[in-house]
């Protein structure tokens, strides 16, 4: 899942956390590398623009329709280059990286199971803390307690996100109905 900042300056959390791999007791290293001192940060223009050629050009070899897996060619400068194959899923996500880093978001990659704390919750619902805490409370989005603090499933919080849309679009679409019936012209 990607999560896009949209125009505003990434906020550094102050500390990095590694997750531990589940069952295992163990710093997961894949955990350490998407924490790793990495916050979202707006892309340059310059950054913009390749990734807007980038992803013109991604977007045109999805659009050939290719097979699960696609070999990929990584040049290094001044090293000798190496082909890496990748899964089509992969490709996929790195082609809407570039696409919402050409419209100028910053983007953040987070696992669909990742716990979430009240305040990172609330960022991704664009919504303050104290209002998701009263959500959370009120039973409409499922969340764990550590001691005192309240942590969000990833796929909890897009759930709920989801089900947010869904009843906005079937409100919208009752109020233009009526529109119609009662002939109002707006």
């Amino acid at each position: 899942m990607i999560a896009t900042r949209k125009n505003r300056p990434a906020q550094p959390t102050g500390k990095r956390s590694v997750r531990k791999s589940p069952g295992t007791g163990q710093k997961s290293r894949f955990g350490e590398l998407l924490t790793e001192g990495v916050s979202p940060s707006m892309p340059t223009e310059q950054e913009t623009q390749l990734a807007t050629e980038s992803s013109r050009r991604l977007a045109a070899i999805l659009g050939k329709r290719p097979k699960s897996v696609l070999p990929i060619r990584v040049l290094p400068d001044g090293e000798k280059g190496e082909t890496v194959e990748i899964p089509l899923s992969a490709f996929r996500l790195l082609a809407d990286i570039l696409t919402q880093m050409a419209m100028g978001n910053a983007v953040s990659l987070i696992p669909i199971h990742a716990e979430l704390t009240t305040q990172e919750a609330a960022d991704l619902l664009n919504v303050s803390r104290p209002h998701l805490v009263e959500l959370l409370e009120q039973g409409k989005i499922p969340f764990r307690k550590v001691g005192s603090h309240r942590r969000v499933l990833f796929q909890d919080l897009m759930a709920y996100k989801q089900d947010i849309s869904r009843k906005r679009l079937k409100a919208l679409e009752e109020l233009a109905a009526l529109n119609q019936e009662l002939d109002l012209d707006y």
